[in-house]
C-alpha cells in the first residue's frame, strides 16, 4: 500500500505541474498544445485542460493522504513528480519543439 500511495503522490505532482503552463497560457490568451484541440489550442481549451489536470492532481493527492506521520514521504513523492514533469517538459520543448510553431501575433 505504501508503494501505491507514493506512486499516486508522484502522479499528483505530475498533474499539478502540468496544469500551471496551461493555466498561465489561458490567462495570457495565448495558444499551446493540448490533447483537446491540438498544437494551436485556444485559451479556453488550455483553461479546461489546466483545470482538469489541477483538479485530478489534487484529488489524487487527497486520495493518498494518510496520517500526518506519512505526509513527509508523500510530499517528497509529489515533489519528485513535479521535478520529473518539469524536466520532461523542458527536454520535450528543446528536443521536440512541442510549442515551437510561430504565434500569429508575432514573437512571445
Amino acid at each position: 500500500m505504501r508503494r501505491r500511495a507514493m506512486i499516486t503522490a508522484a502522479a499528483a505532482g505530475v498533474l499539478c505541474a502540468n496544469s500551471l503552463p496551461h493555466l498561465a497560457t489561458a490567462a495570457a490568451g495565448r495558444t499551446m498544445l493540448t490533447p483537446l484541440a491540438g498544437r494551436e489550442s485556444p485559451a479556453a481549451a488550455n483553461a479546461l485542460w489546466g483545470s482538469a489536470n489541477l483538479l485530478a492532481g489534487l484529488l489524487l493527492m487527497r486520495a493518498c493522504s494518510g496520517s500526518s506521520a506519512e505526509a513527509g514521504p508523500r510530499r517528497e513523492a509529489f515533489g519528485i513528480g513535479v521535478v520529473a514533469f518539469s524536466a520532461w517538459a523542458v527536454m520535450g520543448e528543446r528536443l521536440l519543439g512541442f510549442n515551437s510553431a510561430p504565434h500569429p501575433d508575432g514573437p512571445p
